[in-house]
Parts: C-alpha cells; sequence; structure tokens
C-alpha cells in the first residue's frame, strides 16, 4: 500500500475493526480522488459477523483527506514546518436495515449518545437520526425500512505520527474508534425489531 499517513490510518482502522470481529462488506469499499477539489475520500462498511446479505446492522465509515490536509502534510514533509495539525474528516453512519415496520426514533436514544469516545483529543458529534422507507418494487416485500444514526467530526494528525506512520497513537486512537462501532453496532442487533429476510435466506 502506498507509504502515506492517510494509508496509515486506513491500515490502522482496518486491524482496529478486525480485531472486533467485525465483517468487512466487501462491495461497499471505495478508495475515490476528487478531481476538482484534490481531495481523497475512503469509504468502507463493516456490519456483524453472520448478519446475511445485506446485515441487519451495519456502519458505513468515511475518510476524507482534504486538499489543505495534504498541503500541510507535504509542507512538512518537504520543508520540515509544522505549522498546523493535518486532519481527516470523518463521518459514521450506524445503519439498521431489512425493517419490517417503521421504527420509533425513540428506540435508540440509549444508544445514539451526542459523542462519540475521545479519538485522539476530539470526538465525533451526532447529527440526526433519519428514519428511511424504501418502496422496493418486491410483491412479497414492497415496503421496508432503516433507521439512520450519523455522526461526523475530524481527527487532528500529531506531528509524532506524520514522522512515524506506525507509532502506537494511531493504534490507540483508531482502536478506540474500532471498540465503538463494534460495541454500538452489537447494541443496535440486540433491539428487539422486526426484520425482513435476508437475501440469501430468501434466494434471490
Amino acid at each position: 500500500m502506498l507509504d502515506h499517513v492517510f494509508t496509515d490510518a486506513i491500515s490502522a482502522l482496518r486491524d482496529a475493526f478486525t480485531s472486533a470481529f467485525l465483517e468487512r462488506q466487501a462491495f461497499e469499499e471505495h478508495f475515490q480522488s476528487d478531481v476538482l477539489l484534490g481531495d481523497l475520500v475512503w469509504e468502507t462498511s463493516y456490519g456483524l459477523p453472520g448478519e446475511g446479505r445485506p446485515p441487519r446492522v451495519v456502519a458505513h465509515v468515511t475518510f476524507n483527506w482534504p486538499s489543505w490536509s495534504q498541503a500541510t502534510y507535504r509542507r512538512w514533509y518537504v520543508e520540515e514546518i509544522f505549522s498546523d495539525h493535518p486532519a481527516i474528516e470523518i463521518e459514521v453512519v450506524f445503519r439498521v436495515q431489512r425493517l419490517e415496520g417503521q421504527p420509533d426514533p425513540s428506540i435508540v436514544d440509549d444508544i445514539a449518545v451526542a459523542n462519540s469516545p475521545k479519538i485522539g483529543s476530539d470526538r465525533l458529534e451526532r447529527e440526526n437520526i433519519t428514519i428511511e422507507i424504501c418502496h422496493s418494487g418486491d410483491s412479497q416485500n414492497p415496503v421496508d425500512y432503516a433507521l439512520e444514526i450519523t455522526y461526523d467530526g475530524a481527527y487532528e494528525l500529531a506531528e509524532e505520527t506524520l514522522a512515524d506512520g506506525t507509532s502506537k497513537l494511531l493504534d490507540e486512537h483508531f482502536g478506540a474508534l474500532g471498540g465503538w462501532v463494534a460495541s454500538t453496532l452489537v447494541k443496535l442487533g440486540d433491539l428487539h425489531l422486526g426484520y425482513l429476510p435476508a437475501e440469501d435466506e430468501t434466494g434471490q
């Protein structure tokens, strides 16, 4: 993999999810470059093992490496000047899906905390709770529902991490993020809700 602090962070989070025994949704992982703005974006999805496809509960994680962070990182790398902390913008969306009935958003009040645990010096903040109604056209299950909880924030990179992407800081900080994601998915999966069968259970 490319030797870059952004990819080091991706590797650290992957390791954290693997240690938490989460299951990667391989076909939902993307690494993209914004040609106009110059941002790098990594998107991935993880669920609980053995949930079927699509899983009942899943976490969609997006890392954004903005062009200003790259400029700051390059200045430190080339000129060895550390003036500002480059940051990775993070979005985590917890999704409960395949629901057979419309859920009451209050069912996740105890789970959808206002802030994540600390990731470095900052926390992710909860943005909103969304209910989705999907008309699939399936004659057996024409309507299904989903609930999403969205968190946003940023992770500022310390100079120590820039100097050594294998430092314990990344593993420690993203280990905390991975542990929180895993525990939240377990709590969501324990909710007493009715679910439609997974695709591999219906033979589709």
